[in-house]
């Protein structure tokens, strides 16, 4: 699958972007299919191949959340913006689901573990029985 991204290029903290078109899984600094232009983040200035990009989507590349952004910015593509996660973000999420599991589990085993009233069983009554007298007890008295 072909994806538009950003690839950075430029030097330490004058950092400036191409958008590039290269299939999903590779890495955006290797060999690319085609340069489809530059963004400044410093300027917000985005410099775009608009037919080549529209050429691209009409045969099934995607955005990535960023570029989709930028060029619905600029007009360039109709929707809606689409919200990027940032580093760190989905574990955060998926430290809160595991958390929120656990608290399940622990409420679960406290429910067990807390004691069952139980019905009163009714014990069979034991009759007592009078000490019979025995030779012994008769001969001491």
């Amino acid at each position: 699958m072909l994806a538009i991204k950003l690839s950075k290029t430029g030097k330490t903290n004058k950092k400036m972007f191409r958008l590039v078109i290269s299939e999903k899984g590779r890495d955006p600094y290797g060999n690319v299919l085609e340069i489809l232009g530059s963004y400044n983040p410093h300027s917000k200035e985005l410099v775009t191949k608009d037919d080549r990009i529209k050429h691209w989507l009409s045969k099934g590349a995607q955005m990535t959340a960023t570029v989709n952004n930028l060029l619905i910015g600029k007009n360039i593509v109709e929707g809606k913006k689409v919200t990027a996660s940032k580093p760190g973000e989905k574990s955060e999420k998926r430290v809160s689901q595991l958390k929120a599991k656990d608290d399940k589990k622990k409420a679960a085993a406290q429910a067990a573990a807390a004691p069952k009233e139980e019905a009163p069983v009714e014990e069979p009554a034991v009759e007592e029985v009078a000490p019979e007298a025995t030779p012994e007890t008769e001969a001491q008295a």
